[in-house]
Parts: structure tokens; C-alpha cells; sequence
């Protein structure tokens, strides 16, 4: 008896009925995920091709052509994102941050794997190995993930939330002290504040999910001045963390800027999900211990597709010593020659020479 009633306030505790380990809150939360990295996977997708196709009537987008803003294709892939991201906003309202956070990765999966069917971007064999060691280590989180912590107020998430204000020092002290003097030479100041921000932004996101699920069960939080308050912080850390961003992919290059930036951003969003809600003080150190190794087993499937995505299979083994920049259509925005470094022979990226 006294097992059955330990069992049933866990549950209680946890946000819902048990199924298989995990609470009907998690379960909710990782469908939204789930959704959401398919909808944005796609997303690239159906964009790629409507912008593909607005630049065969037009100018492309790459040269500031505009034409794509009259493909309804292009439209179509912006409506995709935008239903993967509301997905993605509702599912930190109910599963903590270090579920859904890393399974954003499955996105880049959709995308690889949907580039080589519909736009016949084949997939190098080691793009294909990053594909599975993201699944394994997204399994692997997915399956010792702690349970969401139970929040009646959005009064008591803006009291959780004064917890890790070192983040903001840290991000004036980037902004203000070291932008102007390494922000042109080093890739860490850029990302660094976005990926700071980028921490903030998503735990004000998961207040806000917090505060209109507490509302639509009949909890009204639009009363409370935290849930305006909360609403301001996401527009302001969305429009600083873009800014960032741009400046970043502007001055280095993308294939750089992109792991390096997904591992900050997540690694300081799960921090901060730790330090904000007590993520791992219910979790013993075996639990703690195999969620990192599926977190460092997405990071490496990651850093395998970007580093691989523009091989070929069949192609010499050889190593270009500079790798020019893409636009975020996709297309090479340098005609910079590559060379390679053993034979002295000018080559030229994949992507350039389409």
C-alpha cells in the first residue's frame, strides 16, 4: 500500500499519468518537439525550392533580389516554419528544456535527409553516420529526461527566474567590452551573445507557455504584470540574439558559425533550465551522467553533418584551404578559387560550381 500511494504522488508530481517512465506532460512535450523539428526540417526545404525557382524568373535572393516575396512556394515553406516553431514554443510549456531543447538537432536531419530526395543534395556516407548518432543520442535524452517541475504561478517562474542573472552581466560584458575589439576577428564574441541571449530567450519562452497553459486550464496569468514582463524579455532577447546572429554570419562562415553555435546555445539553455527550475535535483547522478552522453553524442552527429555536407562520395581526398561563405539561400556567395593544399590545383566548391 505505502508503494502504491509513493508511486501515485510521483506520478501526481510529475504532471500526469505514467506511460513507460515517462509523465503525460513529457509525453506532450515531446510530440511538440517532434512535430516542430519535422515542420522546420521541412521548412528549408520547400523555401530552397521556391527560392530556386523564383531565381530561374528572376533575380536571386543572394544578390538582393526580391523576387521570392511573389513565390507561393516560398510562402508555403515560411508557413511550415512558423506552424514548427508555435509547436516548438508549446512544448517547453510542458516538458523541461533539456528534452526539448537538443532534439531541435532532429531537424537538421529532416532537412539532410529531405535535401536528398527532393533537391538530390546526396548525403555523404559520414552525413549519414551524423544522422544516426543524433537519433541515438535524442533517444538517449528522450529516455532519462527529468520531469517537468510543477508551477502554479507565473509569479513563482519571474521568482526562478532572477536566479541566473550572471547571464545578463556576461552579455553586457561581451556586448559592451569586447565586440569592439575582438568582434571582427574572433567567432566566440558573436556567438557568445547569442547564445547567452538565445538561453535567456527560451527560458522566457517556457515562462510564457507556462503562464497560457496555467490560463486555458482556468488559472487566469494575463492579471500578473510577469507574464508582460516575460513578453517583453522574449521580443528583446529574439531581436538582440538576430542581430548577433547576422553580424556573425556576415563575417565568418556559415559552415563555422553553425555548430559552433548550436552547441553554445544549447549547452547554456539546458544550464540555464538547471540552474532556473531544479531540472536535476530529481534525478540521481547515473540519470544526470547518460543525459550529457546523449548530449555530446547529438553535438558529434551535428558537427558531422555540417562538416560533411558539401563532400561528395568518390571525390580525391584532398583538403581545400579555404572555404568560401554561403547565403542563406543555399548558393556561394564568393567565387573565390579553393586550392588544394597537395597539389596546388585551383578547385572550386560543390555548391559554386552549380
Amino acid at each position: 500500500m505505502a508503494t502504491e500511494a509513493s508511486t501515485s504522488a510521483a506520478a501526481g508530481a510529475g504532471g500526469g499519468s505514467w506511460v513507460e517512465g515517462m509523465s503525460a506532460d513529457n509525453i506532450k512535450g515531446l510530440v511538440l518537439a517532434l512535430s516542430s523539428s519535422f515542420f522546420i526540417g521541412a521548412s528549408f526545404i520547400v523555401k530552397k525550392k521556391g527560392l530556386k525557382r523564383a531565381g530561374a524568373s528572376g533575380v536571386r535572393a543572394g544578390v538582393g533580389g526580391y523576387s521570392y516575396l511573389y513565390e507561393p512556394l516560398w510562402w508555403a515553406g515560411m508557413v511550415t516554419m512558423i506552424v514548427g516553431e508555435v509547436a516548438n514554443f508549446a512544448a517547453y510549456a510542458f516538458a523541461p528544456a533539456i528534452l526539448v531543447t537538443p532534439l531541435g538537432a532532429l531537424s537538421i536531419i529532416i532537412s539532410a535527409v529531405l535535401a536528398d530526395i527532393m533537391l538530390k543534395e546526396k548525403l555523404h556516407i559520414f552525413g549519414i553516420l551524423g544522422c544516426v548518432l543524433c537519433v541515438v543520442g535524442s533517444t538517449t535524452i528522450v529516455l532519462h529526461a527529468p520531469q517537468e517541475r510543477e508551477i502554479y504561478s507565473v509569479a513563482e517562474v519571474w521568482a526562478l527566474a532572477t536566479e541566473p542573472v550572471i547571464v545578463l552581466a556576461a552579455t553586457f560584458v561581451l556586448i559592451f567590452r569586447f565586440i569592439p575589439q575582438y568582434g571582427q576577428t574572433h567567432i566566440m564574441v558573436y556567438i557568445g551573445v547569442c547564445s547567452l541571449v538565445g538561453s535567456l530567450s527560451v527560458m522566457s519562452v517556457k515562462a510564457l507557455g507556462i503562464a497560457l497553459k496555467l490560463t486555458f486550464s482556468g488559472m487566469n496569468q494575463l492579471i500578473y504584470p510577469q507574464t508582460w514582463m516575460f513578453t517583453i524579455v522574449v521580443v528583446a532577447c529574439i531581436l538582440t540574439q538576430m542581430n548577433y546572429l547576422n553580424k556573425a554570419l556576415d563575417t565568418f562562415n556559415t559552415a563555422v558559425v553553425s555548430p559552433i553555435y548550436y552547441t553554445m546555445f544549447t549547452s547554456l539553455t539546458i544550464l540555464a533550465s538547471v540552474i532556473m527550475f531544479k531540472d536535476w535535483d530529481r534525478q540521481n547522478p547515473t540519470q544526470i551522467v547518460t543525459e550529457m552522453c546523449g548530449f555530446v553524442t547529438i553535438l558529434s552527429g551535428t558537427f558531422l553533418l555540417h562538416k560533411t555536407k558539401d563532400m561528395v562520395d568518390g571525390l580525391p581526398p584532398t583538403l581545400p584551404i579555404r572555404i568560401p561563405k554561403h547565403d542563406e539561400d543555399g548558393y556561394a556567395a564568393e567565387g573565390i578559387p579553393l586550392r588544394s593544399a597537395a597539389e596546388g590545383l585551383p578547385l572550386r566548391s560543390p555548391r559554386a560550381a552549380e
